[in-house]
């Protein structure tokens, strides 16, 4: 299984729980997309995960950003998952980030709205946030192998699936 977070906006902890913190445990891959703060909250993700890949947000402190890059491609499953926090121009920029990168999607925060667009020139995926949603769901995304692709789903700490999707296998 594939878990994907972001903005979790704190400065004394990763503030996982309930089914956000087993689908991180349980992950053989975790994605941040971003913003966690402070570094002390980064070590705190990379200490519950098995395989952490993160980027910085617009709101990282530096240690972070020497740490973490701004955007990077994480292969999981046969697909490849452009990363990053936020782009200026939207759906159309974040494609763009993705097709620079090859990549087969992509996944983004900084709304903290839990999104996932399968419309456009590629999927785009935002778990939300986990922490602090400001007026949506508290979410997180999680994804597993099928045979139609990688199949997604939204999900709030209290286990609550409250969208599921599938991102097709990727053309040869």
């Amino acid at each position: 299984m594939l878990t994907v977070v972001s903005d979790t906006h704190s400065t004394d902890g990763h503030k996982l729980r309930g089914r956000t913190l087993e689908a991180v445990r349980e992950a053989d891959l975790v994605i941040h997309a971003g913003d966690f703060m402070r570094a002390s909250v980064l070590d705190a993700f990379e200490n519950e995960a098995r395989t952490f890949r993160g980027v910085y947000g617009n709101n990282d402190d530096s240690e972070i950003r020497d740490r973490l890059p701004k955007v990077r491609t994480v292969e999981y499953e046969g697909f490849r998952l452009a990363v990053t926090h936020t782009v200026r121009g939207g759906a159309t920029a974040l494609s763009l980030v993705g097709r620079e990168r090859d990549a087969d999607a992509v996944i983004f925060g900084h709304s903290h709205k839990p999104t996932v667009d399968l419309d456009g020139e590629l999927p785009l995926v935002n778990p939300g946030s986990h922490a602090q949603p400001r007026g949506n769901h508290k979410a997180h995304a999680e994804f597993e192998p099928s045979a139609d692709g990688l199949d997604g789903r939204l999900v709030t700490p209290e286990g609550e699936v409250f969208e599921r999707f599938t991102l097709p296998t990727p053309e040869s």
